[in-house]
């Protein structure tokens, strides 16, 4: 509608003149409700109606970070992976049980507590001679190796053995036909022949590795000497086998040493077979510390 249009409808109101009647008191209460209440597009209407977006654009934008959320729950970032697999260790649960598993004996179930207790702790490399009694002449060689210090023992190798004819003493002495019985340490090796292949001990080839006489069965003791592995009882550590130093006296004998088995038993000596014997200086590494530990069952 113009402007023109306007006016004219202005001009065209009856004006008030005198003795006209007046707006009756409800006409006026009528009209000054309608004067406080707001009128229709009014600037207060206005806002009322503009707050209805941004309420709905909230109420958006509230659903939007909910499913956001839902969908990093199920589906975890992409590098969350990655970070799960820097971490190689099993799970807390896993490595509990692992530890409820371990094997109590730590795997010489004939062997006591207190003879595990003096195995050195960085010893690697094992080999336990297990006799089948305490007076008995017959026992078994068995090799070990644990991959590192504090874990379990692992059995490679086993072989049928021999010992002193009278069986095992804690308080050896010189001709009582017994084995020591303990944990002694395995540094020095030789023998009549040449070293075998792998062998990585100080390797004494010499022609005195020959046993004189007859066993003491009257076996023959020939070719006994032909591998040597010197066991640390009552010996010069650092030398030949055959070194007849013996530190703390003559009365404990000495010159035990891990030999080829004669058939029959020995005078204080650990006996295994020839392949045994190569298979021990091949394998045994004075890096891996290895001990011996030799006694009748249960020791």
């Amino acid at each position: 509608m113009s402007k023109h249009a306007r006016a004219g409808s202005r001009a065209s109101r009856p004006s008030r003149t005198p003795g006209a009647s007046r707006p009756t008191p409800r006409s006026r209460a009528g009209g000054a409700r309608r004067a406080g209440g707001v009128p229709r597009g009014s600037r207060a209407s206005r806002g009322s109606r503009g707050s209805r977006p941004l309420a709905f654009a909230a109420a958006l934008g509230l659903l939007g970070f909910g499913a956001g959320w839902a969908y990093l729950a199920q589906d975890p970032p992409a590098n969350a992976a990655a970070l799960a697999a820097s971490d190689a260790r099993p799970p807390a649960e896993e490595r509990a049980g692992r530890a409820a598993e371990r094997d109590p004996f730590q795997g010489l179930p004939e062997v006591s507590e207190q003879t595990r207790a003096k195995i050195p702790a960085d010893a690697r490399q094992l080999i336990l001679v297990t006799g089948k009694a305490k007076g008995s002449s017959e026992s078994t060689a068995a090799l070990y190796t644990r991959p590192a210090t504090g874990a379990d023992w692992l059995k490679s190798d086993s072989w049928p053995a021999r010992n002193g004819a009278k069986g095992w003493s804690t308080e050896r002495t010189y001709g009582d036909l017994t084995s020591p019985e303990g944990v002694f340490a395995l540094t020095d090796a030789g023998g009549l022949l040449a070293k075998p292949a792998g062998t990585k001990f100080p390797y004494d080839q010499d022609g005195s590795f020959v046993a004189t006489g007859r066993g003491v069965n009257g076996e023959s003791l020939r070719g006994s000497f032909d591998y040597v592995v010197a066991i640390d009882f009552n010996r010069k550590t650092g030398v030949s086998p055959l070194d007849p130093t013996k530190p703390e006296g003559e009365e404990k004998g000495g010159n035990i040493w891990l030999h080829v088995d004669h058939d029959g038993p020995s005078q204080g000596c650990v006996g295994i077979p020839k392949a045994a014997m190569q298979k021990v200086l091949a394998t045994l590494d004075p890096a891996a510390k290895p001990v011996i530990v030799m006694g009748p069952r249960g020791f």
